[in-house]
């Protein structure tokens, strides 16, 4: 890893949260950005479906909104992320909205996936996710308004911030990405097991 290489833990939060405005319960997907160096949090509450576009706006939200002010001078994102799910290893969608979002940024993303049976270790699910939820812990979680106010106001001793945005897109289920896409995607995997490690650069018409 580079000296000064932002590096970015991301999650869904797989249970999501309910909230009931007329006693029937909806659920959201929170997914979250923790940037490890800056102990900062962005939560993206969506309301649609978990898949890999979901998670990439994920991303992208962040960039904008914390990211690109806290690291004006990156050219090149670390990222650590669960190995299954919206941004599973062997989620090939997950790896060509990358790539939109890497030509779209200029920004090189460095991915490393958790092995099988690790995901515990993601450093979100313990200086994140874990807060947030103790913070909200028997409170009723009664419209979205609230949600975000409960997320936004998680703190811990060390100083941890999180800000969070309302993702109001519908996301669609089931897109499949041919081959051809897939060749199309501008990655290079590293020698020790470069289905988990792997870098997404943008594609040569956009550098």
């Amino acid at each position: 890893m580079s000296e000064g290489l932002p590096v970015i833990s991301i999650d869904c939060k797989n249970q999501g949260a309910e909230y009931a405005k007329s006693g029937q319960p909806v659920k959201v997907a929170p997914y979250g950005v923790y940037d490890i160096a800056g102990n900062e949090g962005f939560i993206n509450l969506g309301i649609s479906s978990d898949t890999a576009r979901f998670a990439v706006n994920s991303v992208r939200q962040w960039w904008y909104e914390m990211g690109m002010a806290r690291y004006p001078e990156a050219s090149k994102l670390y990222i650590t992320a669960d190995g299954g799910g919206s941004n599973g290893s062997r989620n090939r969608l997950w790896k060509t909205e990358l790539q939109e979002l890497a030509n779209e940024t200029g920004l090189q993303f460095q991915v490393s996936h958790f092995p099988p049976g690790t995901s515990k270790w993601n450093k979100i699910e313990h200086r994140l996710f874990s807060y947030i939820s103790k913070n909200w812990r028997g409170r009723p979680l009664e419209t979205l308004r609230v949600i975000v106010s409960l997320i936004e106001s998680t703190t811990t001793e060390a100083g941890l911030k999180v800000k969070c945005g309302l993702d109001g897109n519908v996301y669609e289920t089931g897109i499949k990405v041919s081959e051809e896409e897939l060749e199309r995607v501008n990655i290079t995997r590293h020698d020790f097991h470069g289905e988990w490690n792997y870098c997404i650069s943008p594609s040569e018409t956009f550098a």
